[in-house]
This record gives C-alpha cells, structure tokens and sequence, in this order.
C-alpha cells in the first residue's frame, strides 16, 4: 500500500499473510472435542486440498498412540501430494524425544515451545534465561540433523512484553541467529488489546526487520479477531486461526472472520478458497460436536437471511441492503426469511425463486398467513412455502359450502376431551357439543350429531389418518395431516396443514365436507 495520509496507518500490512490453521492441535483443546485419526485425516485434507490454507498445525508431540497414527496418516498423504511441508507438530524442549516422535511420523516441521515470558521460564521451567536458550539451540540443531524445519513458538509472549521485554529481546537477539525459520509469538491468555498488538509487534518488526512472525490469537476477551488483524498491520507475515473458532477457553480467531476482514477492509491478499470456507465449518462442527452459532459471521445458519420485509423490498430495487459479503462468494444463497416481519417484498422474493406466479390478492393471503404463524413463533422455511400457497388458496375447494364459524377443543386430566362446534351449511348456521377419545375426535362427534339431528344425513366414515411435516419442509412450523374418507363406498382423500396438529385434521375435514357438498348440488 502507499504511504499517504489514508493509508499511512497500513504502512506495514504485508501484501500477502500466511494462515496456518491450528484446529487438529489448539481447536482439540476446546472442552469436550477430541477428532478419531481417520476424522482429522479428512479435516487435513480439506484444509490442504480444497480450502488451500498455507500451512496446518495436526498435533502434539507425544500425547498418544492415537495421536502417533493420525500425524502418520496425514504425513502421508502430504507427501503423497507435495504438501508435507505444510504440515507442523507442536514439539517441545525436551532433550530430543519430540524431534523423534514428529520424524518416526515421517513428519518434517516441528513447532518448537519455548517460553517467551521471564516468569514461565523462571517459575515453570526453573531455569535461567541462559539455560533455556541452551536447551532450545541444542534441540534446534538436532531437528536439523533429523532433517525437520524449526519454527518457535514464544509461549506467553504477550505477558512477556508487558513484564520482561528484555528478556524477549535478548531470546530474539540470540535465536535468530540459528536457523528457526518462523518466530511464533501467542497472546496465551487472551490478554492483549489491539492497541498494545500494534505497540508490541512494532517493536519486534523493528528490532528484527527480517524475521518472519507470527501471531497466535485467544479470544478470552473477545478480541483474537481484532489483535490478529492488528498484528498484520504492524508487520506480523502469518496468523493462527482455527475453523469455527475452536480452541481452549474462549476459542481463537476464527479462520473465516480472518480471511474475510484480511481481504475486504485491508485488501490482504491469502491463499485462502472462500468457496470452501462454509464446507470446513460443517465438517468440523460435525466431527467435534460443537454447533456453529445461527448468527456466526459467514458461516452462520442466519447470516445470509434477510428478516425484515424493507430490506428484501431495498434488494428488489437496487440491492440496497447488500455489503461486499455476498452469499455467492462463500457457496451459499441469500434467503429472505418468512414470519412475521417478512412483508409482501420477503414473500414476492421467495415465490420467485419458486417460480410461483400469485395476484397481489393471493400474495396479500399468503403474507397474512405467515404473519400468524410468526406471531405464534414458528419458523416458515422456503420449502415451506408451496404448501402454505395451496393451502391459503384453497385450490382443491372451489366452492366453500361448508364453513367453520367457531369451535373449542378442551382436555383436562381425567376427563374426556371435548368439543363445541359452530358451522354454517349452505348459508344455515348450527351448534353441538360433544366428548371423545382425542380433541379430534370429540370435534368429529359433534359434526356428525349436526349431520344427523339437523339435516338427517350420513357423515362420511373416516378410513385413513396420517400426520407428517410437508415433504422437503425444514423445520416444525407446519403439520401435514392426511385424512382419506368412504362416503357411500366412495373415496375421498383430502389435507391440511397448520402448526396445530388437530387444525390441520380440521381444516382436512372441512375440505371433504365441501367436496362433498358441492358433488350433492352439483
């Protein structure tokens, strides 16, 4: 970027930063997670293959026999696909056997811990500064002899700046003169703002302008997002991220926030496919078990759904509630959500992308249709939609003789279920009451006794019930109930659909008795 007064801020972004993504290691630290070896060979390989991270960080060294034959699998299939340099294994200062276990693997980077705060070193290790540079120079060049890449992480670094800055600098002075290839540096604790992000990687960038750093981000305050695109603009050349934001605590920077805010606010260029961003989030919310929140930025279940009818109104006119995070980019579709703050635009939206053709009549039915099931907090879907169209609309009755003026279903413990009904046949209106072995069937009872007593006729005897959610429905907001009918040897098969079970039996059984009364005044 040029250094002018707009962008002078920047002067430091680096036009390409690296992801490592760490979701195999740091993201099983997240309570509960632990991925079988066969699981993370398939998470390795969409990170690599199809999402295209730079580089993934699959484990511990030394944790477990599990662990041993997963970092054996993805090593080789890395190699089998040039890729094993991308590959890393947290190893530790531990006179060798992590160097080992990661090349008995068939591994070849090992991400080295060190301790990058004077009080880890002194306190934990109970070591002198010194000592532990020693330790850490002898284990560097026996991974050299073995043949791995080193890079170092500096554990609690951001403590370290904020308590013993000397004692990091001095670590750097002496380290960079071996051959470490990455200098890994962690706000461990999740302690970092970003003001003090662009403050401490300054002073590293400037201390050691050639050395390549990266930043680790927790995110205990919220804020591993913000210091990761912080650390960028202040010289740092690569990130750690995790899919959906896994880790210990509070999780780290969630590799899809990063990419997209890299990209569009700061023009940072990754190798990352966006394409493939939603995919990794479902497979890794899927073997972890930890669901993706609805309202997670780009890969959330809601983040795409437009609720309120004026912004699908602003999109049909000129896409005014659109930003540069448009669904297409990230494999997925804007949905404009139906309920009770859909309004007609959000309704006209989504029978076009049905391809259903409604008056402005039958589209002001249906937008009133929805409304009442958004007032009783039920969730209408798309695949919702064709079935509420028919059932609004009435298509199979096209001359409603019989209607329903009012009922009451009851139910009390010990009690049988009863009925009070109100109907208007033929322009004649009549009341009953009635018990029964369900609420439906009380309501059944009290329509046969009016059929009977009033007009002297048979009511129709019911042969089939069935209940089920519409075919390709999503969600719980509609019931489909399914009644077939013998009325005098013939068979009659009529719907409903309702978010109420016994509301939809009822509206299947006035659509028979329509059926039934336009075929005698035919």
């Amino acid at each position: 970027m040029e250094d002018n007064e707009q962008t002078g801020y920047y002067r430091h972004i680096q036009p390409f930063v690296e992801i490592m993504d760490c979701t195999l290691r740091d993201g099983e630290q997240t309570s509960g997670v632990s991925f079988l070896p066969h699981e993370k060979l398939m998470i390795s390989r969409m990170l690599l293959h199809d999402l295209n991270v730079d580089r993934i960080e699959v484990a511990s060294a030394r944790i477990s026999e599990g662990e041993q034959d997963a970092v054996s699998m993805i090593c080789r299939y890395a190699s089998k696909n040039d890729m094993l340099h991308k590959v890393e294994v947290l190893g530790f200062v531990d006179g060798g056997k992590s160097v080992d276990w990661i090349a008995g693997c068939g591994g070849r980077v090992i991400n080295l811990l060190a301790k990058g705060s004077l009080k880890h070193c002194t306190e934990q290790l109970g070591k002198t500064p010194e000592q532990h540079i020693d330790d850490i120079c002898k284990t560097v060049e026996y991974a050299q002899q073995k043949g791995l890449t080193v890079n170092l992480y500096l554990e609690d670094w951001s403590n370290g700046m904020k308590d013993s800055p000397d004692y990091v600098y001095n670590m750097l002075r002496k380290l960079t003169t071996t051959s470490i290839r990455r200098f890994m540096l962690p706000d461990t604790l999740g302690v970092l703002n970003p003001l003090q992000v662009v403050e401490f990687m300054r002073k590293m960038h400037k201390r050691f302008p050639d050395t390549h750093f990266d930043f680790h981000a927790h995110n205990d305050y919220d804020l591993a997002v913000s210091n990761s695109l912080a650390a960028v603009l202040s010289g740092c050349r690569g990130l750690h991220v995790t899919v959906n934001g896994l880790g210990e605590r509070c999780g780290n920077a969630p590799l899809s926030s990063v990419q997209v805010i890299l990209k569009d606010q700061f023009q940072a260029k990754t190798s990352i496919r966006e394409d493939k961003l939603n995919d990794i989030s479902r497979l890794v919310a899927g073997y972890s078990g930890i669901a993706v929140a609805p309202n997670q930025p780009v890969i959330g279940e809601n983040v795409f759904t437009q609720v309120a009818g004026v912004h699908a109104d602003g999109d049909n006119k000129a896409g005014l509630y659109c930003n540069p995070l448009v669904p297409e980019r990230f494999g997925r579709k804007r949905e404009y959500a139906l309920g009770k703050n859909s309004g007609k635009a959000s309704i006209l939206k989504n029978l076009e992308q049905l391809g259903l053709d409604l008056t402005p009549e039958q589209t002001q039915k249906v937008t009133r249709r929805i409304t009442e099931l958004g007032d009783r907090k039920e969730i209408v879907t798309q695949e919702d939609l064709p079935y509420i169209v028919s059932d609004v609309l009435k298509h199979d009755v096209p001359n409603e003789r019989v209607k329903l003026i009012n009922y009451v279903v009851s139910t009390a413990y010990g009690l049988k279920p009863g009925a009070n009904v109100k109907v208007e046949i033929n322009g004649q209106q009549y009341e009953a009451s009635a018990t029964g072995d369900g609420q439906y069937d009380a309501f059944v009872k009290a329509l046969r006794y009016i059929y009977k007593k009033y007009l002297n006729r048979t009511f129709p005897i019911l042969d089939n019930y069935a209940v089920s959610i519409p075919p390709g429905g999503r969600t719980d907001a509609l019931v489909q109930t399914v009644i077939s009918w013998n009325n005098n040897g013939n068979l009659i098969r009529t719907r409903g659909l309702d978010a109420d079970q016994t509301e939809a039996a009822i509206k299947a059984t006035f659509k028979m008795l329509n059926i039934v009364e336009n075929e005698q005044n035919g």
